[in-house]
């Protein structure tokens, strides 16, 4: 279970249990992380379980019977959660607290439900209504009351499935059987109810003698024991999804009518497997139970046979009672054991893959009863064909073929071209999913490699390659698991060998990471970013809605063209994108899971302040199908907040570079303020330095490593998954090592950007106050004039004019940080800048420490390495602790 889910669930269960306040579902994740074990649940726990918590209920019977409805539903983790409960059941305190939780809750709806009462009006004198509506409301208020409890009836569940499965089907409609099939009910077989076919006169059988009684009695037998009502024995309408039962004529002999009774379940049994048959023999339940209605239909004629066989001997007056018990025993047993399993399958609503898992365990438990086993074998490798050939289809050729629901593997419809635009892997992930209550459960372990298979062979029929599995063979069910586990073995790596050779050889997967997303996104290829920043410069310092995006399309094309980047032959695929939003709120976008603060973040508009093309720019790539299920949209962002990044750091570096290239002229001046002068250097020099430092560990201590990583297991990956999942990590690492996944050392970070820029900027204006540049160009006669070369006398007073300038400029530039208050200024940026860097190694060294980031050291190692910080930081931590140590009692 993945951290995003256990929030989620945290965040569940809290809502349920109504808990406000605190600091939410972050405080737990850690401990949940940290502290759970895989529970593997065994038929020995699950029984102790149940146990338990039945001599734990008030209501044991009940707690059962929900139980046992739930198991035959298949009801996903329902061990698992057993086991829970019965671990609740030793907690008292939690306990203790679910009780008073719960009394507080039913309050609060009580309270609702009285407050919502009084929001009825009472109807106005002029809309009286009369005894006879008034009754007729009654009455049908009780049938609604009556039938609430009532099985629905079997024509609006089958044209709800019918529904159901025309609408998943929309092209084509699944088959129907004719409506007299249904409006006949003489062609069922069961019992029909109300109607008599006997014209004859019935004689009293208290009248009769012993033996005529028995004869008489062996007839009515004999009709009832196949679903037609006798003179003196007749069935019982039906109610809900009880049994047959069966009135016998009260006058009849005991010892005859003991042995009548014994005989009787026969015909309860044929009963219910006759109206299994007729129900689920009908399309709409599916392929799995109309295979199980044929299976039994063939044991039903067998049954068939062996009646018309005793009708013939009672015809010829062979037929004795005793013979009859005799001779009906051995089917005893078989409808017995039909009739369980088809009121099972009835009373959990099962089809598909849950009424294979029935089948699959009322066959396990019938283990040391062999007739028993055999009987239930046969049922479950006939009703397992149908599903094994849709599975077969799908491990073999990647294909689908299920329209009533029944597999375990369930197509949503998505568009592949969309994966482009959604940030999440939705089309990997969601395209095809598993229903876990369709798992029959002897596939339940190897469920998640029957999905990655036919998704594996399914993307490579996607790009238009038919594909067949090789060692494709047919799939019989049987009790001896290990041979679908070999069969689905050989699929899943035949399926995962062809999609990785035919993304990593045919579609070059690695070659477009290493080529392009390396080269561009995470800033390898140095000298086509000098060209484009060089080129760009200018054009991105607007505002963003000032850029014309199709001139930043050119000038890229041309700083490709320029550059080494040239032989790239995906380089096309690169494009220009200008975000809404700045980096800061697209990582916020990224890091809040399930709050609030997720959804208040997603409604927000772009950011209020207007952008620079700066801090909107980043970079998009386009992919295509298929390399789009590696390189989707959700890794794209993260390889363009990584862009963004260092974009801004690189950014940051020119502009101090700039500065020390206007600082390199100012220097040759004799400033009065020489000393405030220095200081600006210094502080400049520092900047640099930190600048330059955190771009260095970033590319070359956390990027290059990670990728050299990336590379080593995309060579030993054996499936798509594996891919997946390696450049998720590789990703992941990144982001979190480059201090992206923190907003601590973000947002201090971005302070200190921010410093730099506003230090480059005020440098900047004060340089160009003084106007050095166009000063000394109009002054300067070194390259003469129209009369020819400058003569003695011309150089003696154009150099008397620069010291007058220079002398000028001097007491300008003085006068300008007098009245500006420069020297302040200065004092000020290099107080935040010291102040914001000595925060950062602070909180650096902490984390480092307390979550074992040791890749983080490295920064604080290269910023002072010369121990200029060392003795603050250790200040710092002193405090820290003084401040965490508990005060001493006084003696």
């Amino acid at each position: 279970m993945s951290e995003f889910r256990i929030h989620h669930d945290v965040n569940e269960l809290l809502s349920l249990l109504r808990v406000h306040g605190g600091e939410g579902a972050e405080v737990y994740i850690d401990l949940l992380q940290k502290n759970r074990t895989p529970y593997v649940t065994t038929t020995v726990s699950a029984h102790s379980a149940k146990v338990k918590i039945a001599e734990f209920s008030r209501t044991p019977e009940d707690f059962l019977k929900k139980y046992d409805e739930l198991k035959s539903k298949n009801t996903r983790h329902l061990d698992s959660l057993v086991h829970l409960l019965s671990k609740l059941t030793e907690d008292k305190e939690t306990l203790q607290y679910l009780q008073q939780n719960a009394k507080e809750r039913a309050e609060l709806a009580a309270n609702a439900a009285t407050s919502g009462s009084t929001n009825f009006s009472i109807p106005s004198s002029t809309s009286k209504i009369s005894l006879q509506e008034l009754e007729e409301l009654r009455k049908q208020l009780g049938s609604v009351t009556a039938n609430s409890s009532v099985q629905q009836p079997l024509e609006l569940t089958r044209k709800i499935l019918r529904d159901k499965h025309n609408k998943k089907n929309s092209g084509q409609p699944i088959p129907i059987f004719p409506s007299w099939v249904y409006e006949r009910p003489a062609l069922i077989g069961d019992f029909l109810i109300g109607t008599s076919l006997s014209t004859d006169t019935t004689v009293p059988i208290g009248t009769l003698p012993l033996a005529s009684q028995e004869s008489m009695i062996v007839e009515d037998l004999l009709y009832v024991l196949i679903g037609v009502d006798g003179r003196y024995i007749t069935a019982q309408p039906l109610i809900g999804r009880q049994n047959r039962a069966f009135s016998v004529d009260p006058n009849l002999d005991l010892s005859i009518k003991e042995l009548v009774t014994r005989i009787l379940p026969v015909a309860a049994s044929y009963s219910a497997v006759t109206r299994f048959i007729e129900e689920k023999s009908s399309f709409e339940y599916g392929q799995v139970n109309h295979a199980l209605a044929a299976a039994m239909r063939t044991l039903i004629k067998e049954y068939m046979i062996l009646i018309t066989q005793l009708e013939h001997l009672q015809r010829q007056g062979l037929l004795s009672l005793q013979k009859l018990w005799f001779y009906i025993q051995p089917t005893m047993r078989t409808l017995e054991i039909l009739a369980s399993l088809a009121t099972s399958v009835d009373k959990g609503e099962c089809m598909g893959g849950s009424t294979l898992s029935l089948l699959h365990d009322k066959t396990f438990n019938y283990t040391g009863d062999s007739q028993a086993q055999e009987l239930c074998l046969y049922l479950t490798k006939a009703a397992s064909v149908p599903y094994f050939e849709i599975l077969e289809k799908w491990i073999y050729r990647g294909i689908i073929n299920d329209p009533y629901s029944e597999f375990m593997v369930e197509e949503h419809e998505l568009q592949k071209e969309k994966i482009q635009e959604d940030y999440n892997d939705k089309y990997w992930d969601q395209r095809y999913t598993v229903v876990q209550q369709q798992i029959p459960s002897f596939l339940q372990k190897m469920a998640d490699k029957i999905l990655s298979t036919g998704k594996y062979l399914n993307v490579v029929r996607e790009c238009g390659r038919d594909v067949t599995c090789p060692v494709a063979k047919e799939v019989i069910y049987t009790l001896k698991e290990r041979a679908y586990v070999e069969q689905i073995e050989k699929a899943y790596n035949y399926a995962s060998k062809v999609l990785l050779d035919f993304l990593m050889e045919e579609k070059e997967l690695v070659a477009h990471l290493s080529r392009s997303i390396k080269h561009y996104f995470l800033m390898d290829q140095g000298d086509f970013f000098v060209h484009f920043m060089d080129l760009t410069e200018e054009e991105l310092k607007k505002p963003v809605d000032d850029i014309i995006t199709t001139r930043l399309e050119a000038l890229l094309e041309l700083a490709l063209r320029m550059s080494t980047a040239n032989t790239d032959p995906f380089k096309d695929d690169l494009k220009i994108d200008l975000m809404p939003h700045d980096l800061i709120t697209q990582l916020l976008r990224v890091l809040a899971i399930e709050t609030k603060q997720e959804k208040a973040i997603i409604s927000a508009d772009p950011t209020e302040l207007t952008l620079s093309g700066l801090e909107a720019f980043s970079f998009d790539y386009i992919v295509k199908w298929p390399l789009s299920l590696i390189i989707n949209r959700k890794a794209l962002t993260r390889y363009q907040m990584l862009f963004r990044h260092m974009f801004y750091c690189k950014h940051v570096e020119r502009q101090l570079c700039n500065v020390w290239i206007s600082n390199k002229t100012a220097k040759q001046f004799s400033l009065h303020s020489a000393k405030w002068f220095a200081g600006a250097f210094t502080l400049r020099q520092r900047m640099l330095n930190f600048v330059q430092n955190i771009q260095y560990y970033m590319m070359f201590e956390v990027m290059e490593p990670t990728w050299h990583i990336l590379e080593k297991n995309l060579k030993l990956a054996s499936n798509i998954d594996d891919v997946l999942s390696h450049h998720t990590s590789f990703l992941d690492n990144c982001l979190k090592d480059c201090m992206l996944t923190n907003p601590e050392l973000l947002k201090i970070f971005s302070k200190l950007m921010s410093v730099c820029v506003m230090f480059t900027n005020c440098m900047q204006r004060f340089t160009q106050s003084m106007k050095l540049d166009n000063e000394m160009d109009r002054l300067t006669l070194e390259h003469g004039t129209m009369l020819g070369p400058p003569t003695e006398e011309e150089r003696a007073e154009e150099t008397a004019k620069k010291k007058l300038t220079n002398k000028l400029l001097a007491e300008h530039a003085d006068n300008l940080h007098l009245t500006s208050g420069f020297e302040a200024t200065i004092n000020k940026f290099d107080s935040n800048f010291s102040t914001h860097l000595l925060d950062l190694l602070d909180k650096l060294s902490i984390y480092s420490t307390n979550d074992c980031e040791h890749s983080m050291l490295n920064i604080i190692y290269r910023l002072d390495f010369n121990g200029f910080y060392t003795e603050r930081l250790e200040h710092m931590s002193a405090e820290r602790s003084q401040k965490a140590a508990p005060l001493l009692p006084r003696l």
